[in-house]
């Protein structure tokens, strides 16, 4: 049976360096899928390795009666990820929780019929367009709950956000996405 992340981490705190590679090796799957939506392929390895080395350089301050571990290491891999995106000023922040749809001038008006729109749906690549047309805010909400399997008390811990706007975001993401799959 696998150990919980707390006792791993107070195993390599004690000095079995295994833990930390073993709790490295649980969770750099889930990183790297979350960070790879927001700076694609080809930036995602070097922003999960700073993921990584935030958490071993943090480790010892991580207050296991606090919080998670994954949602403490969510919340370093939003950071990291936010930071990068900064660097790179490929994305304006101020803009993203203000976002209008800027498709609806765009989209043609004919509406596919519902087979189409499961086709469409079953396709993996499809889905992860319609994810980056939405703004930063809405995917990782849609991100963390859908394919992290967190519950949105903790998506606001590691957003840093209420509750309530969490499950707002959630509900307006769903009708952004409705609106973009009926197009």
């Amino acid at each position: 049976m696998d150990e919980r992340d707390e006792d791993l981490i107070l195993g390599y705190l004690n000095g079995n360096h295994e833990d930390l590679k073993t709790l490295i090796d649980r969770y750099t799957p889930q990183i790297y899928n979350f960070v790879v939506r927001f700076v694609g392929p080809n930036s995602a390895p070097d922003v999960t390795q700073d993921v990584f080395i935030k958490v071993w350089r943090n480790l010892k301050k991580f207050d296991i009666s606090k919080a998670h571990f994954k949602t403490w290491i969510f919340t370093i891999a939003r950071n990291t990820t936010t930071d990068y995106l900064r660097k790179k000023k490929s994305i304006v922040f101020s803009d993203l929780d203000n976002e209008e749809d800027i498709f609806e001038d765009t989209v043609e008006d004919e509406v596919s019929l519902p087979d189409e729109q499961l086709e469409k749906l079953e396709d993996k690549n499809y889905l992860n367009d319609l994810l980056s047309k939405l703004p930063m805010p809405y995917q990782s909400v849609l991100v963390l709950y859908y394919q992290e399997d967190m519950t949105f008390k903790e998506i606001g811990e590691v957003l840093g956000k209420p509750l309530n706007t969490v499950k707002s975001q959630h509900r307006r993401a769903l009708e952004k996405l409705r609106t973009l799959i009926e197009s």
